[in-house]
C-alpha cells in the first residue's frame, strides 16, 4: 500500500517532494465502520525536510460486510474542513483526498493526527478501571459540557442546510430534513435485514417514531449535525476535546439528534454496566443536564429528548445488525435466531418504548 501511495501523494504535494510513507495499523478499540492507518510521511518543500504524522480513513470493501450502505469520504473530508474554518469546534485538519478507489480500491483520505486520550468502548468505560472513570466528578463534569459546548459550536454555523446541502444531495425523500433522514434510516435497516434477519424491537421503535413525529421538527430548527456524538468520538486533553472525530454519521437536521444520542449513547454503557451488576457512571450525562448546558451555551431551549433517544436506539440496532452480519460473515459468531440477540441495547430501548407508550 504505502508503494501504492507514494507516486500518488507525490502528485499532491509540490514538485520535487519525493515523499517517503510508513504506514502502521492503528487502534480499533473504538470504531469499526471505517479502515483507519496511520502513516508518516516525509518529503522535501523548498528545498528543506518535512516531515507530518496523519490519520488515513478509508472506506471499507463491500466484501468485508461495512456497517453503513455508502461511504461518502469526500462528504466526510468536506464536513470536517468547513466545521474547522467555520467554528471554534478542534477538529484534524484534513488533507489529501483521493474519492474515486481509483488508487487503493475505495476512496480515502488524509488528516493530522491529533494526540489525546479517548473514553474506551472496549472495555466500556462504565465498567471502571479507565481514566474517565476514575476521574473527580468535577472532571467528569468538565469533560461533558466541553464536549456540549462542542457540539452547540457545530450548530451555531449559519445556513446550514445550504452549507452543507451537499449531505442531502443523494437523497430521493421529500419532506423535512429530519424526514429525509428518517427515510434513510429505514431503507438502512431494510438493507440490513437481507443479511441478518428482521428484528422484532426495531419494527417497534419505528412504528412509534412514526406515530409521534416530534414538534421540534421545524424549518428554524436545521442544523448540521454529527451524526455521532458521544464522547467515545472525541480525544481529550485534561478533560477537554481537542478533536472531534468520526463524521460518517453527519446530516442536516434538529439540534436534538445530536443531544439525543449522546445521552442515548451513555445510558447503552450504563445500561451495560448494570447487567454486570457494576455502578456504572449514573450521575454521567443525564438528559437534564445535557439539556440545561446546552441552553445556557446556546440561548436555544431544546425540545425533548425522548423521539430522539428512542431513533437514536434504532440506529445503533441496526449498527449491531451490521457489525453482527459481519461477525458472522468472518466466522466469528454463529448467525443468531433473530438478530435482537445482537443488540446490547436492547433492553434500554425496550424500556423507553414501554415508558413512552408503545
Amino acid at each position: 500500500m504505502a508503494a501504492t501511495l507514494t507516486p500518488w501523494l507525490a502528485s499532491q504535494l509540490p514538485a520535487g517532494a519525493d515523499p517517503s510513507v510508513v504506514l502502521s495499523g492503528a487502534s480499533d478499540s473504538n470504531g469499526m465502520s471505517s479502515e483507519t492507518i496511520l502513516a508518516d510521511i516525509t518529503w522535501t518543500e523548498d528545498g528543506a525536510a518535512r516531515s507530518g504524522a496523519y490519520v488515513m480513513r478509508m472506506a471499507p470493501a463491500a466484501t468485508d460486510v461495512p456497517v453503513f450502505r455508502q461511504y461518502r469520504l469526500d462528504h466526510q473530508h468536506e464536513a470536517i474542513r468547513l466545521v474547522g474554518e467555520l467554528t471554534d469546534v478542534p477538529v484534524p485538519e484534513v488533507l489529501w483526498l483521493e474519492p474515486t478507489g481509483d488508487v487503493l480500491g475505495a476512496p480515502f483520505f488524509f488528516m493530522e493526527r491529533i494526540d489525546g486520550i479517548v473514553p474506551p468502548d472496549v472495555m466500556p468505560y462504565t465498567f471502571g478501571d479507565n481514566w474517565f472513570f476514575d476521574a473527580d466528578p468535577a472532571d467528569q463534569r468538565r469533560l461533558q459540557d466541553s464536549t456540549v459546548a462542542a457540539i452547540a459550536g457545530i450548530h451555531e454555523i449559519p445556513d446550514a442546510a445550504t452549507t452543507f446541502a451537499f449531505l442531502d444531495a443523494d437523497d430521493t425523500a421529500g419532506g423535512s430534513h429530519l424526514r429525509r433522514h428518517f427515510a434513510r434510516t429505514r431503507a438502512w435497516y431494510e438493507w440490513a435485514v437481507a443479511d441478518i434477519g428482521e428484528s422484532q424491537i426495531l419494527p417497534r421503535a419505528i412504528a412509534w417514531l412514526e406515530a409521534n413525529w416530534p414538534e421540534s421538527d421545524t424549518p428554524e430548527n436545521v442544523v448540521l449535525s454529527w451524526g455521532d456524538s458521544r464522547i467515545g468520538n472525541c480525544m481529550y486533553v485534561d478533560f477537554e476535546p481537542v478533536a472531534v472525530l468520526d463524521w460518517e454519521m453527519a446530516g442536516l437536521g434538529p439540534r436534538e439528534i445530536d443531544l439525543g444520542w449522546i445521552v442515548f449513547a451513555h445510558q447503552v454503557f450504563q445500561s451495560i454496566a448494570g447487567a454486570f451488576e457494576l455502578p456504572g457512571l449514573p450521575g454521567v450525562l443525564r438528559a437534564e443536564d445535557v439539556r440545561s448546558t446546552y441552553a445556557t451555551i446556546t440561548g436555544v431551549e431544546p425540545g425533548d429528548l425522548t423521539w430522539y433517544q428512542i431513533y437514536s436506539g434504532l440506529l445503533w440496532g441496526v449498527v449491531f445488525m451490521r457489525t453482527g452480519a459481519r461477525q458472522v460473515h468472518f466466522g466469528e459468531i454463529e448467525k443468531p435466531a433473530s438478530p435482537d440477540e445482537l443488540m446490547h441495547h436492547s433492553p434500554l430501548l425496550d424500556r423507553l418504548l414501554t415508558e413512552a407508550g408503545a
